[in-house]
């Protein structure tokens, strides 16, 4: 099987409550001691993408089963101050980190005397380049090993050695500034080389603002900060509050709305979470619909048909021959496939086709 497993990593200071909105996340019941490093291993939770097309395809096309695409969440460890050097968990953090594909940034934007903040105030700001300079530290090292490849081959002549050379440097500079890789300003041809080179400041940013109860579900003026300066990077904010998103785990299904309804809020805001992991990673959806089941499958936006078939199955690319595809709207107007067929709307895609966010698929291959 050749599933995508979408990776993101909750990381942040200690006591900011990662921990709380990650036991949400995943319905997971384990209390967080109020303590830096508590999660010392880091925990990995699988959260489905909500989706509200699925219930529309299931209408019309009755499943056993319904299966949502899914984000996998990594908890990891309370950064502190000179983890780059080794202080606190150090390195190990910065491995867990570098083996996911997006960064979950947890702000503390809450003012709260019975947890202590591991800096003794409340200034998210702070908390960001502390993160971020922890970061680009760890980055030199991985950027410096680079630097002195790309001179060995600039120094035998090597047009593509110099090209790269010039790229390597502007980055290393940058890094050596303690700046983000991703607040650099980069070609989409240089920015696409440097995400392959494994650094961690490079990796797509989402910040979760978590505040008090009373500033839902609009935020308070840390939370405001936080979106300014999101803005000027180009990452993600979602604004929850980690005690609500918890206490919406416990309550069942039934009574979640009357909860939400109380503090101001339509879904949970780990469903917008979810969603805006998916959105960060570049990723889409589409389909496939049958009795046995109903199911979204994750595709880089841009995908063609065989490279949508081989995230079932690898044997499903290799033998590619065509896709039938339709539309939900199709399906909506047809209410099934047979009808879909009848009405001449069921399209034959080959090779080339770029799957688009949404379309129910049948892959027809030879092995």
């Amino acid at each position: 099987m050749a599933a995508m497993a979408l990776s993101v990593g909750i990381v942040g200071l200690p006591n900011v409550g990662k921990s709380t909105v990650f036991n949400a996340l995943t319905a997971g019941k384990a209390e967080a001691a109020n303590y830096p490093f508590c999660t010392i291993d880091p925990n990995v939770g699988v959260v489905p993408v909500p989706d509200p097309r699925l219930a529309r395809i299931t209408k019309w096309i009755p499943p056993q089963k319904i299966i949502p695409a899914i984000v996998e969440i990594v908890d990891i460890a309370g950064l502190v101050k000179g983890a780059s050097q080794g202080e606190g968990l150090g390195n190990k953090f910065l491995a867990n980190i570098r083996e996911t594909q997006a960064i979950l940034m947890m702000v503390r934007c809450f003012d709260d005397p019975n947890v202590i903040h591991v800096s003794g105030s409340v200034d998210p700001m702070r908390d960001i380049d502390v993160i971020d300079l922890e970061l680009a530290l760890s980055d030199v090292e991985t950027a410096e090993k680079r630097l002195k490849k790309a001179q060995g081959g600039a120094k035998t002549g090597q047009k593509e050695a110099k090209v790269e050379l010039a790229l390597v440097e502007k980055v290393y500079n940058h890094l050596q500034a303690g700046k983000a890789v991703r607040n650099l300003d980069l070609s989409d041809d240089d920015r696409k080389t440097v995400s392959t080179w494994g650094l961690l400041t490079s990796k797509p940013v989402l910040y979760c603002c978590n505040v008090g109860e009373g500033d839902l579900p609009n935020g308070n003026a840390w939370s405001d900060a936080v979106k300014a300066r999101a803005k000027t990077e180009g990452a993600g904010v979602v604004i929850l509050c980690g005690k609500v998103e918890a206490e919406l785990a416990e309550v069942p299904e039934a009574d979640r709305a009357e909860l939400l309804e109380s503090y101001g809020l339509t879904e949970p805001a780990l469903a917008s979470l979810a969603r805006e992991c998916y959105r960060l990673l570049g990723l889409q959806s589409y389909f496939t619909a049958g009795e046995k089941e109903v199911r979204a499958w994750t595709v880089k936006k841009g995908a063609t048909a065989p490279e949508a078939a081989g995230v079932i199955h690898t044997d499903f690319e290799k033998g590619f021959i065509r896709a039938q595809v339709y539309t939900l709207a199709d399906l909506e107007q047809h209410h099934s496939e047979a009808g879909i067929k009848a009405a001449g709307k069921m399209r034959q895609e080959g090779k080339e086709y770029i799957v688009q966010d949404g379309d129910i698929m049948h892959f027809l291959f030879n092995v």
